[in-house]
């Protein structure tokens, strides 16, 4: 029962809004079925499948509102959950920003759902498993990872008139190689909605590699360095922008999109001219929901252009107080990349870092977006265009806007958590202190 078609979720929708009594009621149905092996110690220690459906309903009296959930679709059953969310609206307090629900909206279809990830079996996900843990045993090198297959879908209805329904499905794998002599780590992530992009010999050969090159690394002084990060050693950087380009809070001045003394950076330039990013959901590399939690109907959005600030993300309310048209926030992110490979900027690299991933990311200062975390499995020297040696993990200080307006050159795009990123070259990345972690 996990995935209802289109017309399964809209009866019970339906009937939902047939038991109101409210001003207005938004009800949302979502279901999943989700299967996953683990292993650690180059041995499975998890493997299972569960699947569940569930809806939650949102009573509307005036600017009052309550919610309640469940997960029994019986007649009696959806009659409970409504009644329950009302007789809590009507205690609640007024909400000075309540918006009422949107009415009926036009949505394209975005393909997000893929029946051979849906159709994923126990055996495929021991063969990844197997793929993993076999070369690591015969290299001395001790595997650790996670797949996750998930598909499912989500509807909403509200009494307005409103209706979505999108199916999706998702496989996640990150695999942790580390060499049995406790010097060495290697780490990658994939993640696709069809399953048939996927590679798990492959990308396990690459947490293996980088975990073999990594052993015994070497201190060196920290300081500002020309770095080639790795798209998963900038996308959350890159990501914790992206997802603060909220116009209220620059309006309010608690943004790095604030200027001083008021007024927004919406048209200025921000970063260098080479870097645009956009969000797209109908992108066929990286599809996401085209709608929002509210109903919004999503399109592509560009943020930033050029180096330029092309758009920030209004919510309803803020949208109608400011008098323009709400922008919805983005459901995923893309960053236009170039033609080179890593292979082809470490060969033009006289003196750099190679960065695997970041991680452990906390927020030093929102106004600035400055954070501060540490590099991890995988962190090598770079001399005269070659890899020289594995060295010690450091602590950054950064700032994605800094770090776009040091940028030296755009290489190709990845995947990596629904979102496209380049890897990329920056200068004077600022490292300020050792880490003894492998």
């Amino acid at each position: 029962m996990a995935i209802l078609s289109k017309e399964e979720a809209k009866q019970i929708l339906e009937k939902v809004m047939s038991f109101s009594t409210a001003d207005s009621l938004e009800a949302g149905l979502s279901g999943s079925g989700r299967g996953n092996i683990r292993y650690a110690r180059n041995t499975v220690t998890t493997s299972g499948f569960n699947d569940d459906i569930s809806l939650g309903v949102t009573a509307n009296f005036g600017k009052k509102s309550a919610s309640s959930t469940i997960n029994e679709f019986d007649d009696e059953s959806l009659r409970k959950v409504v009644k329950r969310a009302e007789e809590l609206a009507k205690l609640a307090p007024e909400n000075p920003e309540f918006m009422e629900p949107l009415g009926p909206q036009e949505y394209k279809d975005s393909k997000t759902y893929y029946k051979s990830t849906a159709d994923i079996s126990p055996e495929y996900r021991a063969e990844i498993a197997k793929n993993s843990i076999e070369p690591a045993r015969a290299k001395d090198v001790t595997a650790a990872g996670y797949l996750e297959d998930t598909s499912g879908f989500s509807s909403i209805m509200n009494s307005k008139g409103l209706f979505a329904y999108s199916q999706d499905s998702q496989l996640e794998f990150t695999v942790t190689m580390r060499t049995n002599d406790g010097t060495g780590s290697g780490w990658v992530t994939r993640d696709f909605n069809d399953v048939n992009q996927f590679n798990g010999a492959e990308a396990s050969s690459v947490a293996l590699e980088k975990a073999l090159m990594s052993r015994e690394a070497k201190a060196i002084e920290p300081g500002k360095y020309t770095v080639i990060l790795e798209p998963a050693a900038s996308v959350q950087l890159l990501g914790n922008m992206l997802f603060n380009m909220g116009a209220r809070q620059a309006d309010e001045g608690r943004s790095f999109l604030s200027k001083k003394g008021g007024g927004t950076k919406i048209g200025e330039k921000l970063v260098d001219e080479r870097v645009n990013i956009y969000s797209d959901p109908f992108n066929e590399k990286v599809p996401a929901n085209a709608w929002s939690g509210d109903g919004l109907p999503r399109g592509r959005t560009s943020w930033i252009e050029d180096g330029v600030v092309k758009n920030m993300s209004y919510g309803r309310y803020w949208a109608k107080k400011q008098g323009v048209e709400p922008v919805p926030g983005p459901a995923n992110g893309i960053m236009v990349g170039g033609d080179a490979t890593t292979e082809d900027l470490i060969k033009s690299t006289k003196r750099g870092i190679l960065v695997t991933r970041l991680w452990y990311i906390r927020t030093v200062d929102p106004q600035t977006l400055l954070y501060t975390g540490l590099t991890r499995d995988g962190t090598f020297y770079i001399e005269n265009g070659k890899i020289k040696h594995p060295i010690k993990n450091m602590r950054f200080n950064e700032s994605p806007i800094i770090m776009l307006n040091n940028l030296e050159e755009l290489g190709l795009q990845q995947r990596i958590n629904g979102n496209l990123i380049p890897v990329m070259k920056i200068r004077d990345f600022t490292f300020t202190s050792l880490s003894d972690a492998v």
